[in-house]
């Protein structure tokens, strides 16, 4: 019988041993009186700077080598920086004997090497440099797939990010994108004079949104503290105490169930604006998102992949469409969540139209209007959406409508199935605010794992006053997902969690 796990075992047993071989490579360059991991080298030109320089000039390059192919007298070498490829090219009259024979027996793909040289073009026209002198930088231990052979296995590209980037180049822009994007969204920021400030990632309640923390233990205080679900309480806080514009690129944690659009750790871009209200808001986030989209991609139209894993064309460009949360829900599902103020009663008609909710006994009324949102609404809004006056049992902290108390002054922008942005008119009545604690305490009591956990020490800072504003949150790995034509918010974080490889 043969055996399945042949070509795996043979290929470990391949690595095991160009593992020794190279290990015998770096005793033979110490004996060479050479250091096999250096200290520095002094680069003149990266890849990218050497495409603009003249014929002849001199540089030293340096960077890992991604192709050895040696011409008996002649060795053209791939060397790639974190800008791109460089060619550099070794020949034998060029260097001292000792020089040119160490290349070819201790140098191997995935090294890494200093040269310097003059920049020519080969016969075949190929920009490249002649090295004059050379030297080792760092010695790997392990041979590096070629790019011929990209890492595709999900579990190792996540795993081992690293072999993703050098041999996915498409992984590599991925995470220079997120970079951009960041950059640019404070670059926006500040030109709209907010000020960045930082909040606590420990603290003694999880508030500030709907979800289930994570717990840990502080030792030296000898208290349960929570991670954060969000930075907003710390953030209105601060325009308490005298700020007007903030905003803060927080990583938030949520100990609940993962999925391609959700995950327990994640980036929440969130800015308040005193004497703004949703509207403003509103304005502001179709302005800014439209703007960074069009400076790092050049148009306004994208193609994207929807939850079935088919393509989809979003089109960003304004001005994009507001619809009511309650008429959403009227139009896709014909129950008026206004007419069923309890719990029970909702419950029920969610059930007459044959709607299965996961826990809906467990759930408080807010949350069950949430899920059955999820269920039968969001799915359908693929070009960018504003849903907005969602009702007060989902939104503790928004501000109450004027026209319509059951509503609040709030939306959400919704691209393709996902809720990107969540914002709001801010709640500043504090004895509203804490009535709504107590309904959120009474709902988690209830079994609701997810409503809000009462903070006493917020309703203090509110009662020595606080201005009109809006704040606004954004989940920055949804949007960089929909940017970069993927499907799992995993493929937009460098290094998600995973399981430890020996946990059985």
């Amino acid at each position: 019988m043969s055996n399945p796990n042949i070509e795996e075992e043979t290929e470990e047993v391949a690595g095991i041993k160009d593992r020794e071989e190279r290990i015998k490579k770096i005793e033979k360059i110490r004996s060479h009186s050479i250091l096999p991991y250096a200290d520095k080298f002094e680069r003149t030109a990266n890849a990218s700077e050497i495409k603009q320089d003249d014929i002849g000039k001199t540089v030293s390059v340096s960077g890992r080598i991604s192709s050895i192919r040696s011409m008996g007298k002649i060795v053209f070498v791939d060397l790639r920086d974190f800008s791109g490829k460089i060619q550099v090219v070794l020949k034998e009259e060029n260097l001292a004997k000792e020089d040119f024979e160490n290349f070819l027996s201790l140098i191997s793909t995935g090294d890494f090497i200093g040269a310097t040289g003059e920049i020519f073009l080969t016969k075949l026209g190929e920009l490249s440099v002649l090295v004059k002198q050379w030297s080792v930088l760092s010695k790997a231990l392990r041979s590096t797939p070629s790019s011929n052979y990209a890492v595709k296995e999900v579990e190792i590209l996540y795993r081992k990010r690293y072999l993703d980037m050098l041999t996915n180049p498409e992984t590599m822009e991925r995470f220079k994108l997120r970079s951009d994007f960041v950059r640019e969204l404070r670059n926006f920021y500040f030109g709209n004079s907010f000020y960045e400030i930082d909040t606590p990632v420990l603290g003694s309640t999880a508030s500030g949104a709907l979800a289930k923390p994570f717990k840990t233990h502080h030792n030296s205080l000898n208290i349960d503290v929570f991670l954060r679900i969000a930075p907003e309480l710390y953030l209105k806080e601060a325009i308490v105490g005298g700020f007007e514009k903030v905003f803060e690129i927080a990583r938030v944690f949520r100990n609940e169930g993962s999925d391609p659009s959700h995950l327990q750790e994640f980036t929440m871009i969130e800015h308040y604006a005193a004497y703004w209200d949703f509207k403003a808001n509103m304005a502001f986030t179709e302005k800014m998102i439209t703007e960074i989209v069009s400076k790092l991609k050049g148009a306004l139209k994208i193609t994207t992949l929807n939850k079935n894993e088919e393509e989809v064309e979003i089109d960003l460009s304004g001005p994009w469409p507001i619809i009511s949360f309650r008429d959403l829900l009227i139009k896709d599902i014909n129950i008026d969540i206004d007419q069923f103020l309890d719990v029970e009663s909702l419950r029920n008609e969610i059930v007459s139209k044959g709607v299965e909710i996961e826990d809906a006994e467990k759930l408080g009324r807010g949350n069950l209007i949430d899920a059955l949102y999820k269920k039968v609404s969001r799915a359908k809004l693929v070009n960018p959406v504003f849903v907005i006056n969602h009702p007060v049992d989902l939104s503790p902290l928004a501000r109450r409508s004027d026209t319509n108390p059951l509503e609040t002054d709030r939306f959400q922008l919704v691209i393709n199935g996902w809720e990107i942005v969540n914002a709001y008119s801010e709640l500043i009545d504090p004895i509203d605010q804490a009535e709504r604690f107590a309904v959120q305490t009474k709902a988690r009591q209830g079994g609701d794992e997810e409503a809000m956990e009462k903070d006493d020490a917020y309703i203090e800072a509110m009662e020595y006053g606080m201005p009109p504003m809006s704040g606004w949150g954004m989940g920055l790995e949804r949007m960089l997902a929909l940017l970069t034509h993927q499907k799992n918010l995993r493929d937009v974080i460098l290094f998600p969690l995973m399981r430890p490889e020996n946990d059985n």
